[in-house]
């Protein structure tokens, strides 16, 4: 038996997908390996959060080193006089 091809059939299959007037319409979200723009953005918001309180604590932590004091926390205008470790002459020994 030959089935002959309907109007409606022929116009789906042309067009990819049939897609139901009733159907909710819907699309998909574009993304790389299911990562999406926003997961995207709320990913790089906490790795910078958690890099910033990183440095902060490494330039702290490392505040005592001259080397340091000097070249990055002393540049800082609000820190210069905070970091300055000079011993008055009166005080020093040699």
């Amino acid at each position: 038996m030959v089935f002959s091809q309907t109007l409606r059939r022929a116009a789906a299959q042309s067009a990819g997908a049939y897609r139901s007037p009733f159907a909710p319409k819907y699309n998909t979200n574009p993304h790389f390996h299911g990562l999406t723009v926003g997961d995207a953005t709320k990913y790089g918001q906490i790795a910078a959060t958690f890099g910033v309180s990183a440095g902060v604590f490494a330039l702290f932590f490392f505040g005592e080193v001259p080397r340091v004091r000097k070249d990055i926390l002393q540049q800082f205008p609000f820190f210069d006089k905070y970091f300055d470790r000079t011993v008055a002459p009166e005080d020093n020994p040699f």
